[in-house]
């Protein structure tokens, strides 16, 4: 059944004062798709009657919506450049800077394997700079997501998507047919929810946030808040990991773009937006 356009716009509110993200219309179609599946599940004929128990109420049924509207997509070691910056860049200024801790955010972490790449390029780099206190953060406003980062567990499908064999053969046991990584990398790595318009409570200090392939899902405002909110834990001179297509440009003035090899990244340089 087609989405009526009530339908679409009271499903696209709840959204968007959920999570922030703007679902503006010529989604129907995303809508339709991503919300056939909640329909199944909750055992309604259709999306209509979906949308019926949202309006009444139900908040079992908006956590599934807004869980289900939320992209989830991810991959090992994503677009590479980023993950590069970090090792040949990132971590050796620390390394010469004489810094004893490191805080790494992943935020929008999805179910988990940015966070578990940068961790594997950790331990990669740890033997060599012994005493160094590391810590990932990884948040996600999907509590389904974050369960699953928890977890640490993924399928052949999912360890296929960008994860190198040597990572796969040192770093993961096999649980049937998925893949578990082993309590060394899994315990460089928390997990929360999050919801990256509200101010972080309880973020220590980072060094070095990712918020990659988020930034485009929200308004101008939405993205600005987001930028302060992520000023507020990143240290003066700590670096902020964009998507590709994203930028802090005309929205936040205290990040300053620079390039670091074939990754652009942008430094925060103090100071208010």
């Amino acid at each position: 059944m087609t989405l009526q356009a009530p339908d679409f716009t009271f499903v696209t509110q709840l959204v968007r004062q959920r999570s922030s993200i703007d679902l503006q219309p010529g989604k129907e179609y995303l809508v339709e798709s991503r919300l056939a599946p909640v329909a199944r599940a909750v055992g309604e004929r259709d999306i209509a009657g979906v949308v019926a128990r949202l309006r009444s109420g139900d908040a079992k049924i908006a956590d599934l919506v807004v869980d289900a509207l939320t992209t989830n997509e991810t991959s090992w070691f994503r677009d590479t450049h980023p993950f590069q910056a970090v090792t040949q860049h990132l971590l050796p200024e620390l390394a010469r800077a004489g810094a004893r801790s490191l805080t790494i955010w992943s935020a929008a972490c999805s179910s988990g394997q940015e966070a578990y790449s940068l961790a594997m390029l950790l331990l990669d780099w740890l033997p060599l700079n012994p005493g160094v206190r590391t810590q990932i953060i990884g948040t996600d406003i999907s509590p389904t997501m974050v369960e699953r980062a928890r977890a640490g567990r993924y399928s052949q499908l999912e360890v296929n998507r960008g994860l190198p064999a040597q990572y796969l053969v040192r770093y993961f046991e096999q649980a049937g047919r998925d893949w578990v990584l082993k309590p060394q990398v899994r315990s460089l790595a928390r997990f929360d929810t999050g919801n990256l318009v509200s101010p972080p409570v309880g973020m220590p200090t980072c060094d070095v946030v990712f918020l990659r392939n988020v930034l485009i899902y929200f308004d101008v405002e939405t993205k600005r808040a987001v930028l302060a909110n992520i000023r507020r834990v990143l240290r003066p001179g700590g670096y902020l990991l964009l998507g590709g297509a994203e930028s802090t440009l005309n929205l936040d003035a205290a990040f300053q773009r620079t390039e670091l090899g074939r990754a652009v990244v942008f430094r925060h340089i103090g100071g208010a937006a």
